[in-house]
């Protein structure tokens, strides 16, 4: 009897440890794949300001952000979007679980934690299988201001008014968190 116990001891130790490489190794690869998402969508951002001002940036997160998620989502066989607690699109809501990631960003910045280097990872049930679901927080800075801080162009604030009529994601201040990249995949 101590034996059967024993032996089912180690392979509940031997599933643990292979859980834990299983999240490291899709913790690495969703770390790739929100950089490779935020990169472009920065890149593009940047293109858009240096063109035009702010205004033409919010074009880019209302019709391109969309775009560059799908190709990325199609390249890496993964789901991958943006949401927030302040929400500017309302299709960007959060599921019951991003929005407890959300919260708990919250409190970890509260607690002093730097929102460069919040992200969070797990393995839960979802329809009777087993999902990775990983998030990494957007940290506010300079850039994200002009059209999400508290001091908006006119203009942009016209743009945004008649783009996202129920706008909550203004009043930032550079360090707070804007948001979240969301990403999951189904596990076989």
């Amino acid at each position: 009897m101590k034996t059967a116990r024993l032996a089912f001891a180690i392979c509940m130790g031997c599933a643990a440890v292979a859980q834990a490489d299983d999240l490291s190794a899709h913790k690495a690869e969703a770390v790739g794949i929100v950089k490779q998402f935020g990169g472009s969508l920065k890149t593009e951002l940047l293109k858009a300001i240096k063109a035009g001002g702010a205004q033409n940036a919010v074009p880019v997160c209302n019709s391109e952000a969309p775009g560059i998620a799908q190709v990325v989502s199609e390249a890496s066989g993964w789901d991958v979007a943006r949401t927030s607690l302040k929400l500017r699109n309302p299709g960007n809501q959060p599921d019951s679980w991003e929005l407890g990631v959300l919260q708990k960003f919250e409190a970890r910045k509260a607690g002093g934690e730097d929102p460069k280097t919040m992200a969070f990872a797990a393995i839960v049930e979802e329809d009777g299988g087993k999902v990775f679901r990983f998030m990494k927080a957007i940290p506010t800075d300079q850039l994200c201001l002009q059209c999400h801080g508290d001091q908006i162009a006119p203009e942009v604030t016209a743009q945004l008014d008649a783009i996202y009529p129920e706008d909550k994601a203004r009043g930032f201040r550079v360090g707070d968190i804007r948001g979240a990249f969301t990403l999951k995949k189904r596990l076989p």
